[in-house]
């Protein structure tokens, strides 16, 4: 098993040293187009890994698919760990679609230079492989022992989604937030950014700049996001290659896509009502798991597969048609 998770990470570790040290050698803001690119690049290369998985669980390497999933008490073969990896990819990618408007109140709030702003998230990347990876463990290792805590996720989902919905939220600038006064406290902070570096050294006397204060919050918010996220995906899936490589995956292409939407997002006015549906929804499939197998047999993860990405859509759809009846008014 370490094979897969060796070759894995060195696959992840590569494109993204292609990314820093070929397409973006040269400190610059993304254009739209680019950002579009490297998007549909980074959802091409998902789509050809479930081909991999594919092949890899229909022929068990390195013992992949023969551990029992604590979702759905059954083997994952080829078939049903490609659609668990898909299914886990698009409710990660939605799930993780808000992450991108914070992103850009941070980026907004601090003023971080826009030809900086993608160092900012690749190191963001790094950060939240390790962190994404120590959860996901942790959070595989308590469902395999202790079953009942996907009826805790559950919970705690259904809660996460009513909240989103009757909540009225207060936004926060970040340089009111808890982790910028901290920052503050313990480090001397530069009023300047000094290009792309994160740490100099003035007169002797060590600073860390704006720059590194922006990481520290895009890190933090990824920590936030994970926390509804991860749970989110143990409704479908307790595999921790599957849970891991859904979870990279959506992360690499959300975070290429934040230079083509995060001027847009506002525009989908729909987009949190989407993102508590679909928390609700795999919060209330956690509940009820065992009737739901039992209603559609080994149908489930298509159905579950075609509901969030029918959710999605016509979140989408119904956020044009209310722009474009704004427009006309």
């Amino acid at each position: 098993m370490w094979l897969m998770w060796t070759g894995f990470l060195a696959f992840v570790l590569l494109l993204l040293a292609l990314d820093l040290g070929v397409f973006n050698k040269t400190a610059h803001a993304p254009t739209v187009r680019e950002a579009l690119a490297f998007t549909a690049m980074t959802a091409a290369l998902a789509v050809a890994f479930s081909g991999f998985v594919y092949v890899a669980y229909s022929n068990h390497w390195e013992g992949l698919g023969l551990t029992v999933d604590a979702v759905d008490r059954q083997l994952n073969d080829g078939r049903l760990a490609t659609v668990k990896f898909l299914t886990g990819y698009i409710v990660e990618m939605s799930l993780s679609m808000d992450n991108v408007f914070v992103i850009a109140l941070i980026f907004e709030h601090l003023r971080v230079p826009l030809a900086q702003q993608h160092r900012v998230l690749f190191w963001g990347i790094i950060g939240a492989l390790g962190m994404r990876g120590a959860m996901i463990a942790g959070g595989a290792a308590l469902v395999a022992r202790y079953h009942w805590i996907l009826y805790v996720f559950g919970v705690f989902l259904v809660y996460t989604a009513l909240r989103m919905l009757l909540a009225k939220r207060k936004e926060e600038s970040p340089e009111e937030s808890f982790v910028v006064r901290w920052l503050g406290r313990h480090f001397r902070v530069t009023k300047e950014f000094h290009g792309s570096r994160f740490r100099v050294t003035v007169e002797g006397k060590r600073f860390i700049t704006p720059l590194f204060v922006a990481l520290v919050l895009v890190e933090t918010t990824d920590l936030v996001f994970a926390v509804d996220s991860i749970p989110a995906i143990f409704a479908i899936t307790t595999d921790p290659f599957l849970v891991f490589t859904s979870n990279v995956f959506a992360i690499l292409c959300l975070r290429s896509l934040y230079f083509g939407l995060a001027g847009l997002i506002e525009k989908f006015k729909y987009l949190k009502v989407s993102l508590a549906v679909i928390l609700g929804f795999v919060g209330i499939k956690m509940l009820v798991a065992k009737w739901t197998v039992e209603l559609l047999g080994e149908a489930v993860n298509f159905w579950m597969l075609g509901i969030v990405a029918g959710i999605l859509v016509s979140g989408a759809l119904a956020s044009v048609v209310a722009e474009r009846n704004s427009v006309r008014r």
